[in-house]
């Protein structure tokens, strides 16, 4: 099966399948996938099969994406297709790429739509849009994660081998659990965020879902690098991704500050991926995670909810009814937020942080679960803020501490659900954590995605938000 960027890159430059051949596929599996809640906006195949004909025509089949399909989080711009970050009153149409978007397209990539996402990209569970749910993968009465829901259904359906996400609080991991796949957190500003709506602007990042570790750095490298467009962008450089180092020592919290909230099968499957990383010669080494837990805690109480009111502003003060319920009880919290809060949150962020320097003078990565558990859409419809909080629990203290993050599927559970850990690592070390995830994934021997699930077993969820 051609499926990874490489296989199709492979096959491409030696004339087994055209650009066109690998869109109208992508296509194909659209349709036999039917699930309208991937994809808030399509592109017609017919233009995208042109623009495959096009990149054919040019001849240069060294492009680092040549006729790879992408999809892209509705909340990036992609010229001439309408942003909505899944509120239709903040519709506008942009009139150039992101940066993002830009540099795939000059590295040969064609990209297929704009995918589904929680409102304005608050939330890990995949349910706070007005766009329909997107069905889980692998048991249609799970939520599908978020917010990033589209972009990591896209790539676990086989739909498109890469996807743009954004990642401020798990976003960018969490999906990726659910749907099998890697997702790619970069350290912050290594990505430009220019074209970018804000959730909020001093953590954003945008992220990368693939099927393969090397596939997302492959990915990585085109669109990294500074950009004079985004005052955040931050000169970083991206090594190559080497073997795993021997004697990786890799952070893992006490056993009694792990938690899963009763959920035993998840609570086995990190106990398994230990005893696997440990036999690739891993040091395992217990820390006190609860620093990190209390810096998650800021995410939601501190000024970084006041940055995420600043984007749906206006529209909150003109049309409140247009967004989602829950986002907006969200965002209208960091309405009335001081500056003396402020100033309080960051004075006990630097504290944190120097935490965060001490655990990794000890450890050179810390090796998590992405979720603790999983829950119904029917449970999250009913509970939505405390169930959502507790999907963050290893993911909302990543972009505040300034941490590099790579989701990488650990195993299948005995529930036939998915498993997935997440190495952490400080700013800089994308390639470090490559080399780790890259060879516990291949130990894994998991199937990529769901594409070895029978889909149209499925019917589509009749839920819609509320």
């Amino acid at each position: 099966m051609t499926e990874t960027v490489a296989e199709i890159l492979d096959a491409c430059r030696s004339g087994a399948m055209t650009p066109a051949d690998v869109v109208a596929r992508s296509f194909a599996r659209i349709r036999a996938h039917n699930d309208p809640a991937i994809f808030i906006t399509l592109r017609a195949e017919r233009d995208v099969v042109a623009e495959a004909h096009a990149l054919a025509r040019r001849g240069d089949t060294s492009l680092p994406l040549y006729g790879i399909p992408v999809a892209v989080k509705d909340n990036i711009d992609v010229a001439g297709l309408p942003t909505t970050a899944a509120c239709p009153a903040f519709l506008y149409r942009p009139e150039k790429d992101a940066t993002a978007v830009a540099r795939l397209r000059a590295a040969g990539a064609l990209i297929l739509g704009k995918t589904n996402l929680d409102q304005f990209a608050t939330g890990l569970v995949g349910v706070r849009t007005p766009y329909g749910i997107g069905r889980n993968l692998f048991d249609p009465k799970l939520i599908p994660g978020g917010s990033s829901t589209g972009s990591a259904l896209a790539v676990g359906a086989g739909i498109a081998p890469l996807a743009l996400g954004t990642d401020t609080a798990g976003s960018g991991r969490v999906p990726a659990a659910y749907s099998n796949i890697v997702g790619l957190k970069p350290s912050l500003g290594l990505v430009s965020n220019a074209g970018v709506v804000p959730a909020c602007r001093t953590l954003d990042c945008v992220s990368v879902f693939a099927l393969t570790v090397d596939d997302a750095m492959t990915m990585l490298y085109v669109i990294a690098g500074p950009d004079d467009a985004d005052p955040y962008s931050r000169p970083r450089p991206v090594h190559a991704v080497g073997p795993m180092p021997d004697g990786v020592k890799l952070g893992i919290p006490f056993a009694g500050q792990r938690l899963f909230f009763g959920d035993r099968i998840s609570e086995a499957g990190y106990d398994a991926a230990l005893k696997q990383l440990a036999g690739l010669g891993a040091k395992i080494v217990e820390i006190d995670i609860e620093p990190f837990y209390e810096a998650a805690l800021l995410l939601y109480e501190g000024p970084w909810v006041a940055e995420r009111y600043l984007t749906a502003k206006a529209l909150i003060a003109s049309a409140p009814e247009s967004l989602h319920p829950v986002t907006r009880q969200i965002i209208l919290a960091g309405a009335h937020r001081s500056a003396a809060d402020a100033f309080a949150a960051f004075y006990q962020l630097e504290e944190l942080r120097r935490v965060r320097d001490r655990t990794f003078r000890s450890v050179d990565a810390l090796a998590l679960p992405t979720a603790p558990t999983v829950y119904t859409i029917e449970q999250v419809l009913a509970d939505p803020i405390a169930l959502n909080s507790r999907l963050g629990t290893y993911t909302n203290f990543v972009n505040l501490l300034d941490l590099c993050g790579l989701a990488v599927p650990a195993a299948m559970r005995d529930d036939g659900i998915p498993f997935g850990i997440t190495l952490l690592a400080p700013a800089g070390a994308d390639a470090a954590l490559a080399s780790i995830g890259r060879q516990f994934h291949h130990g894994s021997g998991l199937p990529p995605g769901a594409l070895t699930q029978d889909q149209s077993t499925f019917v589509s969820t009749p839920h819609r938000s509320r």
